[in-house]
């Protein structure tokens, strides 16, 4: 193995043991999950971000494709104090090779965490090279060349053709599914309690969801800023009061823009399996996955809006929801994959609605 650098817009470089893959850009954040290192790489959440896991050993319980979370792997980089590569195990660094993704480990992981929780999120790339000089002057161009990309992240990772899928409750209700990066897991929760799942393009119009007649809808996670998402808000607002609505993620950023609400940047987001959320609309406290950059703006809510989950750790808004019009949603990831599971109950709970409704 040759020198590897992580190297932030900023001018920092931090040396490692370059383990293969592609050179490539992305923002740079850190997740403080313990496992799940294959859903990471494939939740379309993560598009365009590289990844330094908190956790020091990645890749120690092999691969299992049953885990992916889409079709393909979206991060843009992997770093980690060590990743698992002995003669009897090297699966998880040869399908990140495969996919071309750049591997980084034998590294301080905990000085890059501190200086992300610092100073924020940046702009980085990894690169091989045999110098810091050089590491600067390659990441400087891809760095450059990255931030060019299409803003509107989740069309990037949006399905573009609606596909209609069958569930396994011939009883249940039909659920619409608004695509902004989803989860395959949350399609698997559906369809278990569901007759029938439609998965819509980000851009679908309010027409397309209308004509397919739907018992309720779920907006779904995605990556990005919730900004610059086109059409999704106006879409969601034209059909509020409509059909009992769900947010996760992404889901619950647009729901609160089509509320008239404003959302804005985290220092640097919460990415893990392990933050604590007051729900009310349930009454419990339970322990929480999340994976998102942005946040709900409480202060900018309409009155009749209630703030209905809230982070323990920081006290920013974990969830929303406005009983008339039917529509609630949460930040983090109840269909969350390794874990933990303690807020899969809502998936019972929005079901529950639909029958009610």
């Amino acid at each position: 193995m040759n020198k590897g650098y992580l190297v932030l817009e900023s001018g920092e470089t931090y040396e490692g043991l370059w383990r293969g893959g592609a050179p490539r850009a992305g923002e740079v954040v850190f997740n403080t999950s313990h496992s799940g290192y294959e859903e990471i790489a494939t939740d379309p959440s993560y598009f365009s971000q590289i990844m330094v896991m908190t956790a020091p050993m990645q890749g120690n319980y092999g691969v299992n494709r049953q885990c992916w979370e889409s079709r393909q792997m979206w991060i843009e980089g992997f770093v980690s104090l060590e990743i698992q590569h002995s003669k009897r195990d090297s699966t998880w660094q040869d399908q990140l090779a495969k996919a071309q993704i750049p591997m980084l480990s034998d590294l301080d992981t905990r000085q890059i965490v501190m200086r992300l929780r610092d100073l924020g999120t940046p702009w980085g790339a990894l690169v091989p090279a045999e110098s810091a000089d050089e590491a600067l002057k390659k990441a400087t161009e891809l760095i450059r060349a990255k931030k060019d990309m299409e803003p509107d992240w989740v069309h990037t990772v949006t399905r573009k053709d609606t596909e209609v899928l069958a569930g396994g409750n011939p009883h249940g209700p039909r659920v619409a599914i608004l695509d902004f990066g989803c989860k395959e897991n949350t399609i698997r929760e559906l369809q278990a309690a569901s007759s029938e799942v439609a998965v819509f393009s980000s851009r679908a119009t309010e027409r397309q969801i209308r004509e397919w007649n739907p018992s309720g809808i779920m907006l779904s996670n995605g990556p990005g800023d919730p900004a610059e998402v086109q059409h999704a808000a106006e879409t969601v607002r034209s059909l509020l009061g409509w059909k009992p609505i769900f947010g996760i993620c992404m889901g619950n950023q647009i729901l609160a823009r089509a509320l008239g609400a404003k959302t804005y940047k985290l220092k640097f987001g919460h990415r893990g399996g392990n933050h604590p959320v007051r729900d009310m609309l349930i009454d419990e406290i339970y322990m929480t996955s999340q994976n998102h950059g942005y946040c709900v703006d409480a202060s900018t809510l309409p009155s009749e809006v209630r703030v209905s989950h809230v982070n323990l750790n920081d006290n920013t808004v974990e969830g929303i929801e406005w009983a008339q019009k039917k529509c609630f949603s949460v930040q983090y990831h109840p269909e969350s994959h390794p874990g933990p599971r303690d807020a899969r109950k809502l998936f019972d709970y929005f079901i529950g609605s639909l029958e009610r409704s």
